[in-house]
Protein backbone atom coordinates (compact mmCIF):
# COMPACT_ATOMS: atom_id res chain seq x y z
CA UNK A 1 0.00 0.00 0.00
CA UNK A 2 1.69 3.52 -1.10
CA UNK A 3 -0.39 5.68 0.96
CA UNK A 4 -0.17 9.38 -0.16
CA UNK A 5 -3.06 10.63 0.92
CA UNK A 6 -5.18 9.48 4.56
CA UNK A 7 -8.57 10.68 4.58
CA UNK A 8 -9.59 10.01 8.55
CA UNK A 9 -13.29 10.40 9.37
CA UNK A 10 -13.93 12.75 13.02
CA UNK A 11 -16.32 11.92 15.28
CA UNK A 12 -18.55 14.93 15.96
CA UNK A 13 -20.43 12.96 19.36
CA UNK A 14 -17.23 13.42 21.50
CA UNK A 15 -14.28 15.83 22.35
CA UNK A 16 -12.31 12.54 23.45
CA UNK A 17 -9.20 11.61 21.68
CA UNK A 18 -9.87 10.33 18.37
CA UNK A 19 -8.24 6.95 18.08
CA UNK A 20 -8.44 7.21 14.26
CA UNK A 21 -6.68 10.09 14.33
CA UNK A 22 -3.96 8.32 17.17
CA UNK A 23 -3.44 5.80 14.37
CA UNK A 24 -3.21 8.35 11.72
CA UNK A 25 -0.64 10.00 12.97
CA UNK A 26 1.44 6.18 13.43
CA UNK A 27 1.10 5.90 10.03
CA UNK A 28 2.05 9.57 9.27
CA UNK A 29 5.26 8.63 11.14
CA UNK A 30 6.05 5.64 8.51
CA UNK A 31 4.62 7.37 5.59
CA UNK A 32 5.84 11.25 6.20
CA UNK A 33 5.46 12.39 2.89
CA UNK A 34 0.90 11.22 2.94
CA UNK A 35 -1.29 14.23 2.96
CA UNK A 36 -3.95 14.07 5.89
CA UNK A 37 -7.41 15.30 5.48
CA UNK A 38 -9.63 15.72 9.05
CA UNK A 39 -12.98 15.28 8.14
CA UNK A 40 -16.01 16.11 10.04
CA UNK A 41 -19.63 15.59 9.22
CA UNK A 42 -22.11 16.86 11.96
CA UNK A 43 -25.71 17.00 11.93
CA UNK A 44 -28.10 18.25 14.37
CA UNK A 45 -31.72 17.81 14.14
CA UNK A 46 -32.75 20.64 16.38
CA UNK A 47 -31.40 22.61 13.34
CA UNK A 48 -32.89 20.56 10.64
CA UNK A 49 -36.04 23.15 9.61
CA UNK A 50 -37.83 20.31 7.43
CA UNK A 51 -37.91 20.97 2.83
CA UNK A 52 -40.13 23.75 3.41
CA UNK A 53 -38.34 25.81 6.02
CA UNK A 54 -36.16 28.27 4.80
CA UNK A 55 -35.10 30.24 8.06
CA UNK A 56 -32.18 32.45 8.14
CA UNK A 57 -31.90 31.83 11.69
CA UNK A 58 -31.49 28.20 11.24
CA UNK A 59 -28.79 28.60 8.26
CA UNK A 60 -27.04 31.21 10.23
CA UNK A 61 -26.90 28.25 13.38
CA UNK A 62 -25.77 25.82 11.17
CA UNK A 63 -23.01 27.59 9.83
CA UNK A 64 -21.77 28.94 13.54
CA UNK A 65 -21.59 25.12 14.01
CA UNK A 66 -20.07 23.87 11.05
CA UNK A 67 -17.31 26.81 11.92
CA UNK A 68 -16.80 25.59 15.37
CA UNK A 69 -16.33 22.16 13.96
CA UNK A 70 -13.95 23.45 11.47
CA UNK A 71 -12.05 24.92 14.27
CA UNK A 72 -12.05 22.29 16.38
CA UNK A 73 -10.29 20.32 13.65
CA UNK A 74 -7.92 23.27 13.11
CA UNK A 75 -6.60 23.00 16.29
CA UNK A 76 -6.29 19.29 15.84
CA UNK A 77 -4.24 19.44 12.72
CA UNK A 78 -1.87 22.14 14.34
CA UNK A 79 0.21 19.46 16.37
CA UNK A 80 0.63 17.29 12.99
CA UNK A 81 1.61 20.06 11.00
CA UNK A 82 4.23 20.92 13.88
CA UNK A 83 5.58 17.83 12.85
CA UNK A 84 6.32 18.77 9.32
CA UNK A 85 2.95 16.78 8.12
CA UNK A 86 0.89 18.22 5.50
CA UNK A 87 -2.99 18.32 6.77
CA UNK A 88 -6.01 19.78 5.71
CA UNK A 89 -9.86 20.09 7.18
CA UNK A 90 -12.96 19.94 5.87
CA UNK A 91 -16.32 20.40 7.94
CA UNK A 92 -19.38 19.65 6.26
CA UNK A 93 -23.27 19.59 7.72
CA UNK A 94 -25.48 16.42 6.43
CA UNK A 95 -27.61 14.02 7.81
CA UNK A 96 -26.59 10.81 6.40
CA UNK A 97 -22.84 9.97 7.43
CA UNK A 98 -22.19 7.25 4.69
CA UNK A 99 -23.26 9.74 1.66
CA UNK A 100 -20.99 12.53 2.52
CA UNK A 101 -17.63 10.32 3.98
CA UNK A 102 -18.06 8.65 0.18
CA UNK A 103 -18.32 12.18 -1.82
CA UNK A 104 -15.51 13.71 0.24
CA UNK A 105 -13.52 10.32 -1.18
CA UNK A 106 -14.89 10.86 -4.59
CA UNK A 107 -13.51 14.35 -4.00
CA UNK A 108 -9.87 13.57 -2.40
CA UNK A 109 -9.26 10.48 -3.86
CA UNK A 110 -6.98 9.31 -0.59
CA UNK A 111 -5.41 6.19 -0.60
CA UNK A 112 -7.06 5.11 2.90
CA UNK A 113 -10.27 6.08 5.16
CA UNK A 114 -9.98 5.66 8.68
CA UNK A 115 -12.47 5.51 10.80
CA UNK A 116 -13.23 4.77 14.44
CA UNK A 117 -15.35 2.27 14.99
CA UNK A 118 -18.05 1.37 17.98
CA UNK A 119 -19.81 -1.44 19.41
CA UNK A 120 -23.29 -2.30 16.95
CA UNK A 121 -26.47 -3.50 18.39
CA UNK A 122 -28.02 -6.30 16.55
CA UNK A 123 -30.84 -4.13 15.92
CA UNK A 124 -28.54 -1.99 13.46
CA UNK A 125 -27.08 -5.39 11.97
CA UNK A 126 -30.27 -6.27 11.00
CA UNK A 127 -31.82 -2.94 10.02
CA UNK A 128 -28.53 -2.54 8.25
CA UNK A 129 -28.13 1.48 9.18
CA UNK A 130 -24.54 1.46 10.36
CA UNK A 131 -22.28 3.72 8.63
CA UNK A 132 -19.28 1.46 8.74
CA UNK A 133 -20.87 -1.44 7.31
CA UNK A 134 -22.24 1.04 4.20
CA UNK A 135 -18.82 1.88 4.07
CA UNK A 136 -17.64 -1.86 3.88
CA UNK A 137 -19.84 -2.17 0.44
CA UNK A 138 -19.56 0.83 -0.78
CA UNK A 139 -16.49 2.23 -0.55
CA UNK A 140 -13.65 1.98 -3.12
CA UNK A 141 -10.74 2.62 -1.44
CA UNK A 142 -9.34 0.34 1.65
CA UNK A 143 -11.01 0.93 4.90
CA UNK A 144 -9.55 1.76 8.21
CA UNK A 145 -12.14 0.83 11.04
CA UNK A 146 -9.73 1.86 14.29
CA UNK A 147 -10.48 0.08 17.90
CA UNK A 148 -7.86 0.93 19.98
CA UNK A 149 -4.73 3.03 18.99
CA UNK A 150 -3.10 3.01 22.17
CA UNK A 151 -1.07 -0.23 21.76
CA UNK A 152 1.60 -0.11 18.47
CA UNK A 153 1.08 -1.93 15.12
CA UNK A 154 3.64 -4.80 15.85
CA UNK A 155 1.47 -8.11 14.62
CA UNK A 156 -0.74 -8.00 11.30
CA UNK A 157 -2.83 -10.63 10.08
CA UNK A 158 -3.86 -11.26 6.54
CA UNK A 159 -6.92 -13.32 6.06
CA UNK A 160 -7.57 -14.96 2.92
CA UNK A 161 -9.34 -17.33 0.93
CA UNK A 162 -7.65 -19.36 -1.67
CA UNK A 163 -10.16 -21.83 -2.27
CA UNK A 164 -12.65 -19.05 -2.92
CA UNK A 165 -15.61 -20.24 -1.25
CA UNK A 166 -17.02 -16.54 -0.51
CA UNK A 167 -16.89 -15.83 -4.15
CA UNK A 168 -13.96 -13.26 -4.12
CA UNK A 169 -12.08 -12.88 -6.78
CA UNK A 170 -8.78 -14.92 -6.93
CA UNK A 171 -6.70 -11.88 -7.30
CA UNK A 172 -8.14 -9.99 -4.52
CA UNK A 173 -6.17 -13.01 -1.82
CA UNK A 174 -2.49 -11.92 -3.54
CA UNK A 175 -3.73 -7.98 -3.12
CA UNK A 176 -4.63 -8.24 0.51
CA UNK A 177 -1.20 -10.01 0.56
CA UNK A 178 0.61 -7.69 -0.97
CA UNK A 179 -0.51 -4.76 0.95
CA UNK A 180 -0.03 -6.74 4.22
CA UNK A 181 3.14 -6.83 3.67
CA UNK A 182 3.47 -3.01 2.78
CA UNK A 183 2.22 -1.81 5.73
CA UNK A 184 4.36 -4.57 7.84
CA UNK A 185 7.98 -3.63 6.21
CA UNK A 186 8.00 0.00 7.41
CA UNK A 187 5.96 -1.02 10.54
CA UNK A 188 8.67 -3.29 11.63
CA UNK A 189 5.43 -5.41 12.63
CA UNK A 190 4.83 -9.42 12.34
CA UNK A 191 3.27 -11.22 9.84
CA UNK A 192 0.71 -13.63 9.33
CA UNK A 193 -1.38 -15.45 7.31
CA UNK A 194 -4.59 -16.80 8.29
CA UNK A 195 -7.58 -19.47 6.87
CA UNK A 196 -10.47 -20.88 7.95
CA UNK A 197 -12.84 -23.87 6.80
CA UNK A 198 -15.11 -25.37 8.30
CA UNK A 199 -16.44 -29.07 6.97
CA UNK A 200 -20.49 -29.73 7.30
CA UNK A 201 -20.94 -30.79 10.94
CA UNK A 202 -21.67 -34.43 11.48
CA UNK A 203 -25.25 -33.51 12.75
CA UNK A 204 -25.94 -31.86 8.84
CA UNK A 205 -25.09 -34.58 6.96
CA UNK A 206 -27.77 -36.61 5.34
CA UNK A 207 -25.88 -38.74 2.73
CA UNK A 208 -25.38 -41.99 4.01
CA UNK A 209 -21.97 -42.77 2.24
CA UNK A 210 -20.36 -39.44 4.14
CA UNK A 211 -22.08 -40.72 7.47
CA UNK A 212 -20.40 -44.07 7.32
CA UNK A 213 -17.04 -42.67 7.26
CA UNK A 214 -17.62 -39.06 8.48
CA UNK A 215 -13.52 -38.84 9.43
CA UNK A 216 -12.45 -39.84 5.88
CA UNK A 217 -14.84 -37.04 4.54
CA UNK A 218 -13.27 -34.26 7.46
CA UNK A 219 -10.08 -35.53 6.52
CA UNK A 220 -10.33 -34.68 3.10
CA UNK A 221 -11.99 -31.05 3.16
CA UNK A 222 -9.05 -30.11 5.60
CA UNK A 223 -6.36 -31.36 2.86
CA UNK A 224 -7.93 -29.73 0.44
CA UNK A 225 -7.67 -26.88 1.99
CA UNK A 226 -4.66 -27.30 3.50
CA UNK A 227 -3.02 -27.75 0.05
CA UNK A 228 -4.71 -24.53 -1.47
CA UNK A 229 -3.34 -22.57 1.79
CA UNK A 230 -0.13 -24.05 1.78
CA UNK A 231 0.32 -23.55 -1.97
CA UNK A 232 -0.65 -19.89 -1.72
CA UNK A 233 1.56 -19.19 1.54
CA UNK A 234 4.29 -20.71 -0.08
CA UNK A 235 4.49 -18.91 -3.76
CA UNK A 236 4.31 -15.64 -1.45
CA UNK A 237 7.65 -16.88 0.47
CA UNK A 238 5.33 -17.03 3.82
CA UNK A 239 7.25 -17.89 6.56
CA UNK A 240 6.08 -21.74 7.95
CA UNK A 241 5.76 -20.32 11.35
CA UNK A 242 3.24 -17.81 10.05
CA UNK A 243 1.05 -19.63 7.90
CA UNK A 244 -2.13 -20.61 10.45
CA UNK A 245 -4.95 -23.03 9.27
CA UNK A 246 -7.92 -22.55 11.96
CA UNK A 247 -11.08 -25.11 11.56
CA UNK A 248 -14.37 -23.10 12.04
CA UNK A 249 -16.20 -20.63 11.15
CA UNK A 250 -14.15 -17.47 10.49
CA UNK A 251 -16.57 -15.14 12.73
CA UNK A 252 -15.92 -17.43 15.47
CA UNK A 253 -12.03 -18.64 14.83
CA UNK A 254 -10.74 -15.43 13.44
CA UNK A 255 -11.46 -13.62 16.96
CA UNK A 256 -9.84 -16.04 19.10
CA UNK A 257 -6.59 -16.34 17.04
CA UNK A 258 -6.80 -12.27 17.30
CA UNK A 259 -6.69 -12.80 20.90
CA UNK A 260 -4.17 -15.43 21.10
CA UNK A 261 -1.40 -13.77 18.85
CA UNK A 262 -1.86 -10.41 20.22
CA UNK A 263 -3.22 -9.13 16.59
CA UNK A 264 -3.29 -5.53 16.48
CA UNK A 265 -4.62 -5.25 12.66
CA UNK A 266 -6.74 -7.76 10.37
CA UNK A 267 -6.88 -7.26 6.94
CA UNK A 268 -9.32 -8.55 4.86
CA UNK A 269 -11.10 -8.23 1.41
CA UNK A 270 -14.95 -8.08 0.93
CA UNK A 271 -16.42 -8.02 -2.34
CA UNK A 272 -20.00 -6.07 -3.49
CA UNK A 273 -23.63 -8.40 -2.79
CA UNK A 274 -26.54 -7.45 -3.25
CA UNK A 275 -28.71 -5.80 -0.25
CA UNK A 276 -30.95 -9.08 0.10
CA UNK A 277 -27.83 -11.49 0.44
CA UNK A 278 -26.44 -8.93 2.89
CA UNK A 279 -29.39 -8.68 5.28
CA UNK A 280 -29.65 -12.19 5.31
CA UNK A 281 -25.61 -13.43 5.29
CA UNK A 282 -23.85 -10.33 5.64
CA UNK A 283 -20.12 -10.11 4.84
CA UNK A 284 -17.61 -11.66 7.31
CA UNK A 285 -16.03 -8.04 7.96
CA UNK A 286 -19.84 -7.21 9.48
CA UNK A 287 -19.68 -10.09 11.40
CA UNK A 288 -16.36 -9.92 12.42
CA UNK A 289 -16.50 -5.88 13.58
CA UNK A 290 -17.58 -6.37 17.36
CA UNK A 291 -16.14 -9.65 18.12
CA UNK A 292 -12.60 -8.99 16.68
CA UNK A 293 -10.26 -6.77 19.15
CA UNK A 294 -8.43 -5.25 16.51
CA UNK A 295 -8.43 -2.84 14.12
CA UNK A 296 -9.86 -3.95 10.58
CA UNK A 297 -8.62 -2.71 7.63
CA UNK A 298 -11.40 -4.22 4.20
CA UNK A 299 -9.83 -4.05 0.85
CA UNK A 300 -11.48 -4.42 -2.24
CA UNK A 301 -10.41 -6.19 -5.31
CA UNK A 302 -9.17 -4.23 -8.56
CA UNK A 303 -11.59 -2.66 -10.18
CA UNK A 304 -14.14 -2.38 -7.85
CA UNK A 305 -17.24 0.37 -8.55
CA UNK A 306 -19.62 1.07 -5.53
CA UNK A 307 -22.53 -0.63 -6.21
CA UNK A 308 -24.67 2.53 -4.85
CA UNK A 309 -23.23 4.53 -8.01
CA UNK A 310 -25.92 5.32 -10.78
Amino acid sequence: MNIQHMLVVIDPTTEDAQPCLQRAEELAARWPQAHITLFICEYNSALDGGIFTNDAGLQKARASLIEHRRQNLERMAQPLRDKGLAVSVEAVWGKRLTRHILAAVSTHKPDLVLKTTHYHNRLKRLLLSNSDWDLIRHCEVPVWLVKKAGERLARLAISVDPLHEADKPAALDLKLIACGRSLAAPLEAELHLVHCYNPLPRTLVFDASIISDYDSYAGDIRKRHADAFESLAGSNDIADSARHLLQGYPEEAIPDFVEQRNINLLVMGAVSRSRLDSALLGHTAERLLDDCACDILVVKPDGFVDPSKP
